[in-house]
């Protein structure tokens, strides 16, 4: 694991990022400038190889640096989420046409990529049913709504799934192609900054060469790949959520005074901070290890992913929960930074994959493995 790199993040975190994350979330967008400054530090894309202008980073350091992003602003680094499933994906699957053309823009920022799987009424239905592909000459038509999107209010280039014939094909789809028309969706819960939108396909003419991984056969290798990287992302977020919780909690009431005492000395007070300890301890060693089982290549990295998220995303919301009780009515305005915690926590359960859908897939594997 790379230290240095995590030292200017947390400084940048400190400085840059946590202090002004209540007004980030009140405005719903981040500014133009801290994105640039993502770039300038190089973490839009970092565990790209260097051939290709990346830093080759493993991915252990990778999860710490969304860790920390999160412990300041779970819209940042929901931003950087779906930016790193993009460049993964053209960085795993593209061809060395595609890879030319967008991996150098991706790895600096100039052109920011998001994840368009989500639609109105599929839920956790990953099959992107919704959103029709027909070939159309030398190329593509594609129809269809995606939702949720999030950073597609400042989109360049969009990652689409689409029903191809009897499967799924993920194509490649710029901002500004005829027919793609993008609306912003306000007042969401939690992730406010991260700028979430919709997007509607009409009748989007694109060229073969926009198809991205094997036509057809997306939903087991671009889908499939590029989802496990967005789990570990938001693992990793859920770690730094426990951490900013913790940390809000022991500043608070360490200065915070009841009765003839500071409220820290009460035995309840501890309990729930110890708790928020053990939490963030734990959940860092499940995403650490998840972590490495990417860097060895190593398959059993999804279902560490799962359990990983599973586990930070649960113990972040129970977390935050208890950190909004420590603050009493101060934990419940917009002067302290644990009602945005609380709302960001809850999110962390539903999206890559709701709460239920782990608990599903993980007993599976469970079963699979005593079989």
């Amino acid at each position: 694991m790379s230290t240095a790199i995590l030292d200017d993040v947390r400084a940048f975190v400190d400085t840059e990022v946590a202090p002004n994350a209540e007004e980030f979330d009140r405005a719903e967008r981040l500014p133009r400038a801290l994105l640039d400054r993502v770039g300038e530090l190089g973490l839009w894309a970092p565990f790209l190889p260097a051939e290709v202008g990346g830093a080759g980073l493993d991915m252990v350091t990778l999860g710490r640096i969304h860790e920390e992003i999160g412990r300041g602003c779970s819209g940042l680094r929901s931003m950087l989420t779906v930016h790193t499933m993009v460049s993964w994906a053209v960085g795993r699957w593209g061809s060395d046409a595609q890879r030319d053309r967008w991996l150098p823009q991706l790895i600096k920022g100039e052109t920011f990529g998001v994840f368009a799987l989500s639609e109105p009424d599929s839920g956790s239905d990953a099959s992107a049913a919704g959103t029709l592909a027909v070939p159309d000459g030398d190329g593509w038509v594609l129809d269809g709504r995606k939702k949720w999107i999030t950073g597609g209010q400042v989109a360049d280039v969009l990652l689409v799934f689409a029903r191809s014939g009897q499967g799924m094909s993920a194509f490649l789809v710029p901002r500004d192609a005829a027919g793609v028309e993008i609306s912003p969706i306000p007042n969401m819960l939690g992730t406010r900054s991260s700028m979430i939108a919709e997007v509607v396909l009409r009748d989007v003419r694109i060229g073969a060469d926009a198809v991205l991984g094997p036509p057809g056969w997306a939903a087991g290798t671009v889908m499939t790949g590029a989802l496990d990287l967005g789990r570990y992302s938001v693992a990793c977020g859920s770690v730094g959520i426990i951490q900013a919780c913790l940390d809000a909690c022991v500043a608070y009431t360490s200065r915070r005074t009841v009765r003839d005492g500071q409220l820290r000395d009460l035995q309840l007070i501890r309990r729930k901070v110890s708790d928020m300890v053990t939490s963030a301890r734990a959940a860092r060693l499940l995403c650490e290890h998840a972590g490495r089982l990417k860097d060895a290549g190593d398959p059993a990295t999804i279902m560490a992913s799962w359990v990983a998220k599973y586990y930070a995303s649960t113990a972040a919301a129970t977390a935050a929960s208890d950190a909004v009780q420590i603050h009493g009515a101060n934990g419940c305005s917009p002067d302290y930074p644990v009602a945005r915690l609380y709302r960001d926590a809850k999110i962390m359960e539903i999206i890559e994959g709701s709460s239920e859908l782990q608990q599903t897939t993980i007993a599976e594997e469970a079963y699979r493995e005593a079989a």
